[in-house]
């Protein structure tokens, strides 16, 4: 009788086998963005492990946890902080689940309670410098209906993420009389959305964006397929744009020097800013997730609901109204003052005691 190999005891799992074997259990319920997120969080988690003869989970006690939170917390910025914290507290109970890891290891792991300030980025494209970009290319002969352009413009007044963006192919513009764009699902070929199927939506355009896109098709669209054999709306001679190139488009689409002069007081000819490699360090350039976060700000100050910015940009209205409105505070003041008297006044008509 041949003899049974040994399996092995999960307590013996090194660090880094126990986050290979975590993150393979989330990929059925993961985007890749969020599982490569994860994956360098705890990378600096495995090699802190290493470094201090931490070789298997079984030898991980509460105290190891508190005193990886207290390096990380002199490190790193506290809303990084509680991302990397959250991270790890699921690898935790996930080594709790498997009987990898003492009881209460997961508790140990300390999360910062922040302030909603704390927890969001201001950095934002202002209302302002918008209408001054698209101002720029709307009257621009040489640039209407370029690929800055029409980036700019679908970024702008979708509030869309940057991986929506990229996922568009032609077949999901509709340019007729109601013009619209189709966020659509699509993970076997590439394009992910970051809800999945709870991010597919239409999302209507202007007629002045609709028309845009059909100078942009017209004659700016490189003729190109993808590896899968889509048609990409915005695309690269290559094909479809990765997303680091998506980001490079957005930084050259929003630097100021477009429609005025530099407000770092530089020379446009000498600027290194200009170049492709070097966009994202103007101070003012603007990535796909800033241009989002000034869309929800711009919607809300127009007195949108915050129920109906949330379902055009695909995010609830607790992440809008703690990532995404950026209002500074007169005009927050000024915009609850508004909805107060639209929707709060005929009732407080009714507190009368004598009706």
């Amino acid at each position: 009788m041949s003899r049974r190999r040994r399996r092995p005891d999960p307590e013996d799992f090194t660090p880094r086998e126990a986050v290979r074997r975590y993150l393979r259990r989330r990929e059925a319920d993961s985007t890749e963005g969020s599982l490569h997120g994860w994956e360098y969080r705890l990378k600096l988690w495995v090699e802190w492990c290493e470094s201090v003869g931490i070789e298997t989970v079984g030898d991980l006690r509460p105290y190891d946890m508190d005193e990886y939170y207290e390096i990380r917390a002199s490190d790193v910025a506290p809303a990084t902080l509680e991302g990397e914290m959250w991270t790890l507290r699921k690898v935790a109970e996930f080594l709790e689940d498997i009987g990898a890891g003492q009881d209460g290891l997961a508790d140990a792991v300390r999360i910062p309670d922040l302030d909603p300030e704390d927890r969001s980025n201001d950095t934002k494209l202002h209302t302002d410098d918008a209408a001054a970009l698209l101002r720029f290319y709307r009257n621009s002969e040489a640039k209407y209906g370029t690929r800055a352009h029409v980036f700019l413009e679908l970024a702008w007044f979708t509030g869309a993420r940057q991986g929506g963006l990229r996922a568009l192919d032609l077949r999901d513009v509709e340019l007729g009389d109601d013009p619209y764009v189709d966020f659509r699902h699509r993970p076997d070929t590439g394009t992910p959305l970051k809800n999945k199927l709870g991010g597919e939506r239409p999302v209507a355009l202007t007629r002045e964006t609709a028309h845009v896109v059909k100078e942009y098709l017209r004659k700016h669209r490189y003729d190109v397929h993808d590896d899968h054999g889509r048609q990409p709306l915005l695309a690269s001679a290559q094909g479809r744009p990765g997303k680091n190139t998506l980001r490079v488009w957005s930084y050259l689409a929003t630097l100021p020097c477009r429609y005025g002069p530099c407000p770092h007081g530089k020379e446009q000819e000498a600027c290194e800013y200009t170049d492709y490699a070097h966009a994202s360090k103007c101070p003012s350039s603007r990535s796909p997730h800033q241009i989002r976060t000034g869309t929800v700000t711009w919607l809300l100050n127009r007195g949108w609901p915050p129920e109906d910015v949330a379902e055009r940009v695909n995010a609830t209205v607790k992440t809008i109204e703690q990532h995404y409105d950026k209002a500074d505070p007169e005009e927050r003041r000024r915009r609850l003052r508004e909805r107060m008297e639209k929707r709060r006044r005929s009732l407080v008509e009714q507190l009368d005691f004598h009706q």
